[in-house]
């Protein structure tokens, strides 16, 4: 079985953070989003892997490599613009071959992992062409949405629908055998223009083909806007390994923290779950649970609580900063001249909250 990995895309809804970064690579407890799907990857016993790239192709190459980091081995496959999941699908179809593969959105965050999934599509019956992933949604309304019958088999999707049939929506991993490559490309283009990967698995259901779904039990979500991200590091950080590799002096941890190496902590407070960057520098502050302080930031003087702070970035005398999300090369500073006025450099799409 192989891999295949979607980490193209534009992220208009993680703006501005993604106007100079990849989406995929936005950090939850100091880890790139997509090193997790990686990790889940090579867990399955996956060692080939496809990564679809787009516009930040050179970033996510620079961070991936070569795979072998995760025990992997990695080929990219540009994808000349956002075009559907379906159209991954099919641009992938040489280093696919005629192979069973797992498809999974670089975007995504899947708890507990997907081996169970792929062990259990590997042993499959032999009519089942594919097998898709299911999570309860309090607004369906948003995703791709299943209907099922009572042996958990697919009777039907809809996209996005305005009256979704369940409340089950597709999670961003999708097991499929070759039938597949047929069904992309048969389909026409929706709407919007995307090659929809919804419709491709209408087409294996139309055409008799068996679609099974399992559901999730641990926590999913597609990490696609800043209020996600958060949740997504809160429950990232409920896992880390507490361990002090760096210098703490006059200051108190308590609970789970990490702090990498080179990392100065001096006179203050941390509480986790909190992670703190290799070479941060963090004096007369509290870092409150739930906070990730990227590599090389500086906090002073300041209160940071479930906020991500992107690294290499500057917090000085500003309070308390409370469910944010800073991107890299940031600075937020106390103004101590007059006039008394707030004074901001804000990007395309930000989103600032004042007292």
């Amino acid at each position: 079985m192989k891999a295949l990995i979607l980490a193209g895309g534009s992220g208009t809804r993680l703006r501005p953070l993604t106007h100079t970064a990849s989406k995929q690579l936005v950090p939850i407890a100091n880890k790139p989003i997509l090193f997790y799907g990686l990790e889940a990857i090579a867990e399955c016993g996956i060692t080939e892997v496809g990564i679809v790239v787009g516009h930040t192709a050179v970033e996510v190459k620079a961070a991936v490599g070569d795979g072998s980091n995760f025990g992997l081995k990695v080929t990219y496959l540009p994808q000349d613009a956002p075009r559907g999941l379906a159209h991954a699908v099919l641009i992938a179809r040489e280093f696919l071959g005629d192979e069973d593969f797992v498809m999974y959105l670089g975007d995504n965050f899947l708890v507990g992992g997907v081996s169970d999934i792929v062990q259990g599509f590997i042993e499959r019956d032999a009519s089942t062409a594919a097998r898709i992933l299911l999570a309860r949604v309090p607004d369906p309304r948003k995703f791709g949405v299943a209907e099922i019958a009572g042996d958990g088999s697919v009777l039907r999707l809809v996209e996005k629908p305005d009256n979704p049939p369940s409340d089950l929506a597709l999670v961003g991993v999708y097991l499929f055998d070759h039938h597949i490559h047929e069904a992309v490309a048969d389909i026409e283009p929706s709407a919007r223009g995307e090659l929809e990967i919804t419709d491709a698995i209408s087409w294996l259901i139309e055409h008799g083909f068996g679609v099974n779904s399992s559901m999730v039990d641990g926590y999913w979500k597609d990490l696609g806007d800043p209020e996600a991200l958060l949740e997504g590091n809160r429950i990232a950080l409920m896992a880390i390994r507490p361990l002090i590799m760096g210098e703490v002096i006059d200051s108190q941890v308590d609970g789970p923290v990490l702090i990498e190496a080179g990392a100065r902590i001096v006179d203050s407070i941390i509480r986790g779950p909190a992670v703190i960057g290799r070479d941060a520098s963090l004096q007369s502050c509290y870092v409150g649970p739930f906070s990730a302080i990227g590599d090389r930031c500086s906090i002073s003087a300041s209160e940071v609580v479930n906020s991500i702070i992107l690294s290499d970035s500057i917090v000085d005398d500003v309070g308390a900063i409370e469910g944010s999300v800073i991107g890299k090369f940031a600075t937020i500073c106390h103004r101590n001249e007059r006039p008394r006025a707030t004074k901001l450099v804000v990007g395309d799409h930000a989103r600032v909250e004042l007292l």
